[in-house]
This record gives structure tokens, sequence and C-alpha cells, in this order.
């Protein structure tokens, strides 16, 4: 099969390069990732390309049209080269929580038919960030938001696994049909491949995947995203948090000094960029026995708190260590939607209501 579509592609000539897509070294073997009927070409633009993007992506996706074999197929261009200027974004009211002075972030385009993008972020993995991302996700939408859920990790996507989604996103008029589910409309990566296969990909092609999954999905009209961030502070996260025009971001924590070090760090890294900060979350707070009833502090207790009253920010609230919140995750029906009247979905939608009053003030004013 990879054969046949560097044939095809070879085809294809490329002004200014050299005479075509493949003897020119953009596309190679290694850059094509085949997973079933599900194909991604990742197509590396080097700074002597002149043409045009839209058109090249537009040439390779005929040259592959009816490809026997390919039911989904995902052109990135990785281009390098300074993108042109976006417009500018509807200006945020300033809360008075915020710090005064001009906003820093770079101009970015808003997304059409979203009109709140908010980021649920960690310093490192492993603190349950996916899990709270969703659940926060099915909150809003409990209170009656249209609400669109973004799994931007490329490497270890989450979504499939805590939505149950074994689906396939649909392709129309070149553009991407999020799948929805639970009443939220979702889009990952880890719908166009199999679990157990690993994407080994170079930064810039995790960046222009992630723009495309941002942009170039027809999410419709939402009241809010929620983007469920890579752990860490590297590339694809300070990209994100610049050319996407963030409302807010939410971090997760646990409680130990180890997972607070690095919950520092990435809310330092979106102050740095002017995205103002809903909040911590203190995830797996406290665990109870449920023999006993006695609580135990395995990682900790209260944290994320002290830290959020030390950094100056607000404390959205706890969630504790339990086995219906992992035992729903695993089997890809969150605690939300599976116990809605259960204490677990209470904490959830508790955060829910304190971030949805910073992203629409205005509600408060009427």
């Amino acid at each position: 099969m990879k054969k046949v579509i560097l044939a095809r592609l070879s085809t294809i000539p490329v002004a200014g390069v050299h005479p075509d897509l493949v003897l020119s070294g953009m596309i190679t073997e290694r850059d094509v990732a085949i997973d079933g009927g599900k194909v991604v070409i990742s197509v590396n633009i080097p700074e002597s390309f002149k043409g045009d993007l839209a058109e090249l992506k537009q040439a390779i996706e005929d040259k592959l049209a009816g490809l026997d074999g390919i039911d989904n197929l995902l052109v990135v261009m990785t281009a390098e080269r300074p993108a042109p200027k976006a417009p500018e974004p509807p200006k945020l009211k300033k809360r008075p929580t915020e710090a005064p002075g001009r906003d820093m972030r770079p101009l970015s385009a808003p997304v059409p038919g979203i009109k709140t993008i908010v980021a649920v972020a960690s310093g490192k993995g492993g603190v349950g960030k996916s899990t709270t991302a969703v659940n926060l996700a099915l909150a809003l939408a409990s209170l009656g938001l249209k609400v669109g859920l973004l799994d931007a990790d490329i490497y270890g996507p989450s979504l499939p696994r805590l939505m149950d989604i074994h689906d396939r996103p649909a392709i129309e008029d070149d553009r991407v049909i999020p799948i929805e589910k639970y009443g939220i409309k979702t889009m990952s990566m880890g719908f166009l491949m199999e679990e157990d296969n690993p994407v080994i990909w170079r930064g810039p092609m995790v960046v222009s995947a992630l723009m495309q999954m941002t942009r170039e999905v027809d999410w419709g009209e939402l009241d809010v995203m929620v983007l469920d961030m890579p752990p860490g502070t590297g590339d694809a996260q300070l990209t994100m948090a610049q050319q996407v025009p963030l409302q807010g971001a939410v971090i997760v924590s646990t409680p130990q000094d180890l997972a607070l070090i690095d919950a520092r760090k990435g809310l330092k890294m979106f102050k740095n960029v002017d995205v103002p900060i809903f909040g911590i979350i203190e995830n797996m707070s406290t665990f109870v026995c449920p023999h006993c009833g006695g609580e135990s502090h395995i990682f900790g207790h209260g944290g994320a708190e002290q830290d959020a009253h030390r950094l100056g920010v607000p404390f959205l609230g706890a969630i504790p260590l339990d086995m219906a919140i992992r035992e729903n995750s695993d089997a890809g029906t969150p605690v939300v939607v599976s116990q809605p009247d259960g204490p677990h979905a209470q904490a959830y939608r508790k955060i829910a209501m304190n971030v949805a009053a910073r992203l629409f003030p205005e509600a408060d004013e009427d």
C-alpha cells in the first residue's frame, strides 16, 4: 500500500524544490502511516517551498481519492515558515482577578462557531488530567451548554478509552465530522490510529496536526470547547496556548510536592503568554476505604489548595481517589453520566459551575 501511495504522490510536481514530492524528500516512506483503512501522510515543507500549501494539500488528496484500502485520509502539512498574521480575536472582558495591562498573546483567529475555549492542563502526566477533562466537559454539558472536547495529546490519546469510542470520524466536504457521544462532540488522534500503535512524529508534525484538528473539524455551534492539553510545557503546549484563542486554563495536579512543582511550571507557562488561570483542581485528593470508611491521604492532602492560595489563583475543588472514578473511566462510562447523582459527579459539576462563571461572566450580571 505504501508503495502505491508513494507512486501516486511522485506524480505531483513541486516547483522550485524538485520535480516531485517523493524525490524532493518532502514525503518519504516513514511519513506514510497506515492503520487499516486510516492513512496519515506527513508532508515536510522546506523553507524553499514558495507554493500554496492549501493547493498542495488538495493535490495530494485528489491523487489518493478513490484508492482502494483508504477509508479515512489525513494530510498533515508541517510547514515551519511563519504563519500569516491572523485577524484580531474579539476582546475579552477583563476580570477583577486578572493583572492589568496589555494582552501579550499573539493574535489568533477565532475558531468559527466556538464561543469559548478552555484548556485543561498539567505540568506532568499521570495526575488524571484527561479523566478530569472528560468529566468537566460532561458536567458543563449537564448545565445546558453545547460542549466539544478535543483530545490534544497526539502521543498518548486517552479519549477513545475514556469515552468508549471505536468509530472513525467521517469526512464531508473536506471537513472532519466530530464524533458525538453522551451529548458532546469529540475529536482525538486516537480515532484515526489503533490504540497500541505509537505516533512517531517530529514536533512540527504534531503542531500541524493539532491545528488541523482544531480548525479543520466541523464543530458546528459550541458554547464551550474543552481542550485536553498534552502534559508538560513543550512546543505543542506553547503553540496551542499562543495560536488558539483560549479564554482561560484549568490546572490539574495531585497533592504531592513532586506533582505540584510541575503544576506550577504549567501555570507559569500560561501566565507568560497571558492566558488567564481559571483555577487549580486537586485530583486524587483523599482515598476513602470502601470497607471501613476511613480516610487515607495517599498522595498527601491540600497541597494544591495551598498552592492556589499562595499563587493567588482560585481553587476550583478537590476530586477524591476513588474506585468508581477509575472503574467507570476504564469502562468508558464517566461518572458524570453513569452516576449523575453521586458525590463525584456533584464535585465535577461544582467545578464546572465555577469554570462557566469565568467563561460567561455576563451571565452573573443579568
